[in-house]
């Protein structure tokens, strides 16, 4: 273990300010790019599928790393992965910010990702083993802050600088502060790292990298390309294939790369399963609501990123004064409350018009992610607080890689549940517009048709996303306060079951 990060000392807030510093501007980029796509098609003189693969890689390099961080956490120290992490990320930053090719481009995108995906599991492995259980919440209350808030403004920023700057700036912007961080590490960062054996298994992380890079890019594949692809259906079997391959050699692994047995654990299971369940619900709203805005209502990219900002600042406000709830009610009652207005909020984004008020938008998404805020960190935190010390790497490795497939499940899925209904609908509307207009002025009304028709889908998959919502709910009525247990795996005795119910 690192040796300045033992729990039984004052927590080290140094080392945690310089790690939040880096996550945050790592993560930031996850969502930078989104409303300057346009921008880069136009400057690059590339279409939609192409520009497409800036966002899809930064989800696809992170699904294939993040799974291999409980290794390097149990490897190197915290310095040596948050200078390694930084680093690489800074690299990526500037080459992207200086070509003039999108093959470039896309490689400096894949650096980013890079970082981003080993800054996120080494903060929270920080924070898990240098607070006790009764002070948790509050500290991953902090962490929640970054990890939605990041992502959150980016669509907002984004849109201001594209307005008024090239879209270049995005990223020089960013390099000065990485590498500002960067040296804030280097002379502040000095934990030391016990020497350790561990081998890095090559061909368990193949089978990973074939495994979530196939889900993840079949599934993110799928909203543009449609199931029948073999671009689609080829990555899904091949990534099932793998992935069933890679957690059976897990399994039979003294030290295995990934730790699947974190599964024996029943609060952590719930809280996966909470978490998936909830991602694809929650992306509905991250997915459809910018597509409704300015492809239907023709809002500008900047009033779209202004119409979510509300709601990311209200996350910031909430996120600490929610983990200090979760330290002292626990888990279940923060999840319920949270997931009652999270599905409440959800269903009445079902039914959008095409004069829905802009203010009635800003104040409905403000509140679905409170309620969502509610439900995503106390659930984690409490399913990785069942955990032994011993795998909190894999625990945090496990819930970030869950994250990962579990949106791009919830994206294809409801992409795919929007196209197929708005088609349905488009062919319905096409067939009573002809029983009353002339054939000839059919191309009058096409537009209008296909636009209620996008309008009506959008609608059914916010309702789908309702009810999926509501199983999670039924499921957060199961959690219990989790009190952290022995490494039962490790030739030690557990303790007694390792919940209560809350007082």
């Amino acid at each position: 273990m690192n040796k300045s990060l033992n729990m039984t000392h004052r927590p080290p807030y140094g080392i945690l300010a310089v790690l939040m510093i880096g996550t945050f501007i790592t993560f930031l980029n996850n969502t930078l790019l989104n409303i300057a796509l346009p921008s880069i098609m136009e400057d690059l003189d590339i279409d939609t599928a192409t520009v497409q693969w800036l966002t899809t890689v930064f989800m696809l390099v992170s699904g294939v790393l993040i799974p291999t961080t409980a290794f390097l956490f149990q490897k190197f120290s915290v310095r040596q992965l948050f200078l390694a992490a930084m680093s690489i990320f800074a690299f990526g930053t500037i080459i992207a910010g200086s070509t003039d090719f999108f093959s470039i481009l896309l490689i400096g995108r894949i650096l980013q990702a890079a970082g981003a995906a080993i800054m996120m599991p080494v903060l929270m492995n920080v924070m898990l083993v240098s607070f006790p259980i009764e002070k948790r919440g509050a500290a991953m209350g902090v962490f929640g802050l970054i990890i939605m808030f990041a992502p959150a403004i980016g669509p907002t920023l984004s849109g201001w600088i594209i307005e008024h700057y090239h879209w270049r700036m995005l990223f020089h912007f960013i390099t000065p502060i990485a590498i500002v961080v960067i040296l804030i590490g280097f002379f502040s960062l000095k934990d030391k790292k016990d020497k350790t054996n561990i081998k890095l298994d090559l061909f368990s992380l193949l089978l990973s990298s074939i495994g979530f890079g196939g889900l993840l890019f079949g599934f993110s594949s799928a909203g543009s390309k449609g199931w029948n692809s073999a671009l689609v259906y080829m990555p899904l079997i091949i990534g099932v294939i793998s992935l069933i391959w890679f957690i059976l050699r897990q399994t039979k692994q003294e030290l295995p790369m990934l730790n699947f047995r974190v599964f024996k654990y029943p609060m952590f299971s719930l809280s996966a399963t909470i978490t998936i369940v909830l991602n694809m619900a929650m992306f509905s709203g991250f997915l459809l609501l910018p597509i409704y805005v300015q492809t239907i209502r023709g809002i500008s990219p900047l009033d779209t990123g202004l119409l979510l900002l509300p709601g990311a600042i209200l996350m910031a406000i909430m996120s600490p004064l929610i983990g200090r709830l979760f330290d002292k009610f626990g888990g279940r009652m923060l999840a319920i409350i949270g997931l009652i207005i999270t599905t409440i909020t959800t269903y009445y984004f079902s039914k959008l018009t095409f004069t829905t008020p802009y203010n009635y938008l800003v104040f409905l998404h403000a509140v679905r992610m409170l309620g969502i805020s509610m439900v995503m960190m106390p659930v984690s935190t409490n399913g990785l607080n069942q955990l032994p010390a011993s795998l909190y790497p894999h625990g945090t490795a496990m819930n970030n890689t869950i994250n990962q497939v579990s949106a791009a499940i919830g994206t294809a899925l409801l992409v795919t549940a929007m196209s197929t209904y708005s088609k349905s609908y488009t062919a319905q509307l096409t067939e009573e517009a002809l029983k009353t207009a002339p054939e000839a002025g059919m191309a009058e009304i096409h537009g209008e048709i296909a636009m209620k028709a996008m309008l009506e889908g959008i609608n059914y998959t916010f309702f789908l996303s309702t009810v999926i919502a509501c199983f999670a709910l039924l499921l957060s009525f199961f959690i219990k306060r989790a009190l952290q247990e022995e490494d039962q795996f490790a030739g030690k005795t557990s303790k007694k079951k390792s919940t209560r119910k809350l007082a």
